[in-house]
């Protein structure tokens, strides 16, 4: 199953929880920053140091129980596990560890926010988990822009700006942030819209909110731009979020590959970021936790 399925199943199922969960729901009024919203960070285990904050994308490790998951992520010195559905929210939570990021709308990857069509679908599907997220704490919930089609970049844009206008009111109010993740067209994702960070952020700049920002998937934009320490310092007040993987094939982040994630880790460090960096590559081998733990430390870095 690769993550375009999980997605689509598992956000199908966080979307029935939320609706049935929020049916009367009120967000809580929090005023919002002239700064861009960042997630809260959590204390890092003391087996780590304090200067990345380390979470993982649970799809990635499907065949392992939640529960069994998230005990030796903590045991790792991993803060966080993301793409979680609401249902699955207090797992985490109630071992100490954070959900940096929340699934949201069941429409997934290729139905997104530049096609007007489905506006009214992902408001009535993502809103009534703002409120929740902001009550457990969690700081952000993905989006997508979805696939073109016959949509221009220029007409997607102001698309997704006009669609994301109610949803990111509601972020503000509830502190929560509303990130739209970055995707390679080219292997993964074919046709989608949001494929470069440049449209990135001239969509960021068009919502014009603290609480809209980009998630900066380096394995993706490695495929379809390279140069990413450069794009992440010259965009970094766009991003509230990073994953990684390795390129080429999404596996492990050591020497197999071609990026070298320490020095990339150094770039974040060195902007200031202080949210949450996501192992999101798929083990290729037998021990996938022992894959797993090979990727923490390799972006366990000091300054």
């Amino acid at each position: 199953m690769n993550r375009r399925q999980l997605v689509n199943n598992l956000a199908a199922a966080a979307t029935g929880v939320a609706l049935n969960s929020c049916a009367t729901a009120k967000i809580p009024e929090v005023a919002s920053s002239n700064q861009k919203a960042m997630p809260k960070s959590p204390a890092n285990s003391t087996n780590l140091n304090d200067t990345i904050n380390h979470s993982v994308c649970k799809w990635c490790y499907n065949s392992i129980p939640l529960e069994e998951f998230a005990d030796r992520c903590k045991d790792m010195g991993i803060s966080s596990i993301e793409l979680l559905n609401p249902s699955q929210w207090d797992t985490v939570i109630s071992r100490g560890l954070n959900c940096a990021i929340s699934n949201g709308s069941s429409l997934g990857i290729p139905k997104g926010f530049n096609d007007r069509q489905y506006h009214d679908q992902l408001t009535a599907e993502i809103l009534p988990i703002i409120p929740m997220a902001a009550d457990k704490g969690i700081p952000q919930i993905i989006t997508f822009s979805g696939n073109r089609g016959t949509i221009s970049d220029e007409q997607g844009l102001e698309n997704c700006a006009v669609g994301l206008q109610k949803i990111v009111k509601a972020a503000e109010k509830a502190g929560i942030t509303i990130i739209m993740e970055l995707l390679n067209s080219k292997v993964d994702h074919k046709d989608y819209m949001c494929d470069h960070t440049s449209w990135g952020a001239q969509l960021v700049e068009k919502v014009g909110s603290p609480n809209f920002a980009l998630l900066y998937d380096i394995y993706h934009m490695q495929i379809m731009e390279g140069d990413i320490i450069r794009t992440i310092k010259e965009n970094e007040k766009y991003i509230s979020h990073y994953h990684t993987g390795g390129v080429p094939g999404r596996n492990e982040i050591d020497e197999t590959q071609e990026l070298y994630y320490p020095a990339i880790m150094k770039a974040i460090a060195e902007t200031g970021f202080d949210g949450f960096v996501a192992q999101e590559f798929i083990p290729s081998r037998d021990d996938a936790l022992k894959s797993l733990k090979q990727g923490i430390d390799i972006c366990n870095i000091t300054l």
